[in-house]
Formats: structure tokens, sequence, C-alpha cells
């Protein structure tokens, strides 16, 4: 999410992201949510990511309330906070999805700014708010600003009615789709792994000459 500075090591290599969320190992939706997704228009997406989730606060009533004021179909992922009471058929609420297989079938995506949640949001393709917690987490979704694909709400300030301006904001101007299109496309072309990898590699065999 940013460019290289004067000050790096001249020897840094920028590997670009990966990727985990449990679909190496067989994770997939479930047979109810791919049936929600099938069933209607790309939902708003909201989540809390493997840490924040654990303090979610009021997140994910004022998340449904702005949902339902929006009339907009809405998933979330709650981890393992109390079920929401009185869902209409236009929500979801699961304790986990991948992110992978989930945010390339939503319209936006709302969620903590982690690094790894901010990673799989920007391979998708679709525009983002962020309401960070802590740690990296304001310093992504400033970044993410500055990319042109988010917008931030404080989590002070995270209430019903914010979320349902901010959101219809970011609905409304298709500059966040496109731009978020845009990297989406860039993030998909890369492969961290294998790129650290190469370069381990690399290193590993010049020092096998030196020696």
């Amino acid at each position: 999410m940013g460019r290289p500075q004067p000050d790096w090591a001249a020897n840094t290599v920028v590997a670009s992201f990966t990727f985990y969320d449990g679909t190496q190992d067989g994770a997939e939706l479930t047979p109810e949510l791919k049936q929600f997704l099938d069933a209607g228009e790309p939902p708003i997406v909201f989540t809390l990511g493997s840490a924040a989730v654990m303090n979610a606060g009021t997140f994910y009533q004022e998340s449904l309330d702005a949902a339902n004021q929006l009339n907009r179909r809405a998933g979330l992922l709650i981890e393992n906070n109390p079920p929401l009471e009185k869902l209409s058929s236009d929500v979801l609420a699961v304790n986990y999805a991948p992110y992978s297989q989930i945010f390339p079938r939503a319209c936006a995506i709302v969620h903590q700014g982690g690094i790894g949640t901010t990673a799989q949001a920007l391979r998708s393709g679709r525009p983002t708010i962020v309401m960070p917690y802590s740690h990296d987490q304001p310093d992504n979704a400033a970044r993410l600003e500055r990319l042109g694909t988010s917008k931030t709400i404080s989590r002070k300030k995270y209430s019903t009615w914010r979320v349902v301006k901010e959101l219809r904001e970011l609905l409304d101007d298709s500059s966040y789709a496109a731009k978020a299109a845009e990297i989406g496309r860039t993030v998909q072309a890369e492969n961290g792994v294998r790129v650290a990898c190469d370069e381990i590699e690399k290193q590993l065999r010049e020092a096998a000459v030196l020696s």
C-alpha cells in the first residue's frame, strides 16, 4: 500500500501480500451462505477480523440497523458473538467464511483494518469502510483512503446514522468501485509467496558461492 522509501536498505524486496483464510485446507462457504449469496444482489459484508471480533461492542447491531435503513442485503461474520435477533431474509449472520470466497461476492466490505483483512479486501476489488481499533489499523485505513478505495469511521463514531451516510456515499460514488476494481486486478496478479521464496533461494545461492 506504500511506495519504497529512500531510507530502506538497498537490498529490500517488497514481496506483496501473503494470504491465508483456510481455503488452502479446504474451507468453503456453507451451503446456507452460498444459497444466500446466490439469492439476490451482492450484500454488504461486515466483519471484524480475527482479533477485534472478540471486542465487537455494538458494531454488529449498528451495522445491521444501517443495512436495514439502506434497504441492502447484508452478510455479517460474527465469530462467537451473541446471535442477532429478528433477521430478515435479506440478512445472514454466520460465525465464519473464507474472505477469499465471500469478499468478491460483496458490493462493499466494512471491516477493522487489520492487515490480513485489508489484503483480502484489496484483492477482492471491492470498496470498503474501515473502523480501525489500534496498532497498524488506523494507518492501514488512511492508506486505503489515499488509494481511493475506502472511507474511514472511527470506532467512537461508529453509529447507525454515520454508517448509513458513509455507505451511501461509498456505493453512490462509482469512483470507489472503479478504483477498487483496478487495484484488485493488480493484487490478484501478484504472488507474494513466490516472490519471497525466490528471493530467499537467491540469497542462499549467493551465500553458498561466497562460502
